[in-house]
């Protein structure tokens, strides 16, 4: 059974938004190589031409002999933008949208179980704008996938496969679908929500729901806050229960930093080596001395995208972008990429870096997403009780250690104690090397304006960022895993706290304002509230 959700695109408006595409994409392109202005206006030219053929063929139905010659003249005109823009180039733009839906959809409701109508609503549609108008999507239960067109041109299909989660399939580089190697996942059973254990608690938790009436909207969907190691207030939005995985997007970044703690307890990387690339592996190769460390920092110095800047149409055109949702094996293009900058001289948030560290960690567990799964779910997800979490992973087989894990909110708090207690279970077992929790919450000295450590945001080392988060009532000591839209997961050392919040917001800055409120009023209920003093 499948179900179509949305209306087939309209032909005159797709060509619009293809014209769009193809004046924008020559544009960026002409920018980056300096004659802006005359590529411009070619790119621009691409696009009108691109746009008015159709609308003059439509104009003139009817009586097509008699503008034959006007009409071919035209299509000549826009063959030879299309080529003087690059197919390559504005087929990788037009190709995001729907990989994007295709996914994000495929995950909501196979790995979430999130009603797919709403969860198109108001965590995709906002993101296309009018360009949403030309998406049409299918969802078919039946066979666990979704399939989706836009404009009519450009198509996506992608698959559920149980533990692995959903994946984008390209069908220029078939890979075997993988469902049937790895054993079907039992979902998490639901328990009875924790209410806010006292007033002040429970003004905190609604202040975190409260939605305007206009855009941008907040789409708050969970909070849980957990306060010497049990949990004393939660809250959920409709739908969405103790054990419904949401995406953490770059909160998967902190988890892919204790998956390196681990391995390197575990004695199989050395941080501060040469980062096992075999592309890289050459000793002429300017890249042979990037280090793993360097990569966590964010301070490799390699020329890929800008994965910190996510919002508005610009990001259709960033490699990172690109990679994330049209490359069938991330790692490979990552690696491909030269150097922007000397290693360890600047700070760039590209999630190339994260898919390089993904594949360094495939490789040392054994190379195949069943080895990399059962390994996530022995040496972390089962020490700590994690029981909601899916990882995902590219077509190559490599984890999407960028910002593909989907976790229950009380699960991603279960993360967030580990850090809390150094690295140590609630059991007692060490997971984390002593001193790597320190070593993840340790200011980069390259990111002193905006305050990034090594794999988490930190308030530690008086970066100019972490200085306005503390006067916005953030600990000196805390450090968080944050994620795209408002996801963010807490660690306060200083008030043996640790706050969970998700949703998908579209306000400024990851909602960092409403959730350094949240922050401030949870650590003032736990000082003035009697019922959690106990």
């Amino acid at each position: 059974m499948s179900e179509q959700i949305h209306k087939r695109p309209n032909a005159i408006g797709s060509l619009i938004i293809v014209g769009a595409m193809l004046a924008l994409t020559r544009t960026v392109h002409v920018w980056q190589e300096g004659s802006i202005l005359a590529w411009a206006l070619l790119g621009l030219a691409a696009g009108c031409t691109a746009a008015l053929l159709l609308g003059w063929t439509r104009l003139v139905k009817g009586s097509l002999r008699k503008n034959r010659v006007r009409i071919a003249l035209l299509a000549l005109v826009g063959a030879g933008a299309l080529t003087l823009n690059g197919c390559e180039s504005t087929w990788k733009v037009l190709a995001v949208p729907p990989h994007f839906v295709s996914h994000q959809l495929c995950s909501a409701v196979f790995v979430a179980g999130l009603e797919p109508v709403g969860y198109y609503r108001e965590a995709i549609q906002p993101k296309f704008g009018a360009a949403s108008n030309f998406i049409r999507y299918e969802l078919d239960r039946q066979r666990r996938e979704v399939r989706v067109s836009f404009m009519g041109v450009v198509k996506s299909r992608s698959i559920y496969e149980g533990p692995l989660g959903c994946r984008v399939t390209h069908a220029a580089e078939p890979v075997p679908e993988r469902t049937a190697m790895v054993p079907s996942s039992v979902p998490a059973t639901p328990v009875e929500t924790i209410a806010p254990q006292s007033a002040a608690l429970a003004d905190a938790l609604q202040h975190a729901f409260a939605d305007p009436q206009t855009a941008p909207h907040r789409y708050t969907k969970a909070v849980v806050v957990v306060h010497r190691g049990r949990i004393i207030g939660e809250r959920y939005a409709s739908g969405v229960t103790s054990a419904t995985p949401l995406q953490g997007w770059s909160m998967t970044k902190s988890v892919t930093n204790a998956l390196l703690g681990i391995l390197v307890r575990k004695g199989k990387l050395d941080m501060n080596a040469p980062a096992p690339i075999a592309e890289w592996s050459s000793l002429g190769d300017s890249r042979h001395r990037i280090t793993s460390d360097q990569l966590l920092r964010m301070v490799s110095g390699i020329g890929c995208g800008d994965s910190l800047h996510t919002a508005g149409w610009h990001t259709l055109f960033d490699p990172d972008t690109q990679m994330e949702y049209d490359i069938p094996d991330q790692a490979s293009f990552a690696a491909k990429a030269g150097l922007r900058a000397k290693p360890g001289d600047q700070w760039q948030y590209t999630n190339c870096n994260y898919v390089l560290l993904s594949r360094i960690i495939r490789d040392a567990i054994g190379g195949d997403p069943v080895r990399v799964r059962t390994f996530f779910e022995n040496e972390i997800f089962k020490p700590l009780g994690i029981e909601t979490a899916t990882f995902e992973f590219d077509s190559a087989g490599t984890p999407l250690g960028t910002a593909q894990l989907w976790a229950s909110a009380r699960d991603w708090a279960r993360f967030g104690l580990l850090y809390l207690r150094d690295g140590v279970t609630s059991s007692g077992q060490r997971l984390l090397p002593e001193g790597w929790v320190d070593y993840s919450a340790q200011l980069t000295a390259q990111s002193s304006d905006l305050g990034y450590g090594a794999g988490f945001w930190t308030q530690r080392g008086n970066s100019s960022g972490g200085r306005a988060r503390i006067a916005a009532g953030m600990p000196a000591d805390s450090f968080m895993a944050v994620g795209s839209q408002g996801q963010y997961t807490i660690v306060i050392p200083s008030e043996d706290l640790v706050i969970v919040r998700l949703g998908w917001s579209y306000t400024p800055d990851d909602d960092i304002i409403a959730t350094e409120r949240l922050t401030r009023e949870v650590i003032a209920a736990v000082h003035t509230s009697k019922e959690l003093q106990n």
